[in-house]
């Protein structure tokens, strides 16, 4: 398991994640939480190469807003 990063904010119905360096995961990974629970998947990495940003589009069920400022994992 990789560490993703930490959830920044909403944009257009999807999870921005800022990466804690240069490794990211790829699109397609899935996204869970500290407890395994899948959150959603990736679907785009963009931003600076040092520190990229990941979005990712979460599960259904899955209440974003209470996901602003926790971790993240790809599995």
């Amino acid at each position: 398991m990789q560490r993703l990063g930490t959830v920044s904010r909403m944009a257009q119905g999807l999870l921005v994640v800022r990466c804690e360096g240069p490794d990211h995961p790829g699109i397609g990974a899935e996204a869970v939480d500290e407890s395994l629970s899948t959150v959603g998947r990736v679907v785009d990495v963009f931003g600076p190469v040092d520190r990229p940003f990941v979005a990712v589009t979460p599960e259904a069920g899955v209440r974003e807003a209470s996901l602003i400022g926790q971790r993240l994992y790809a599995r």
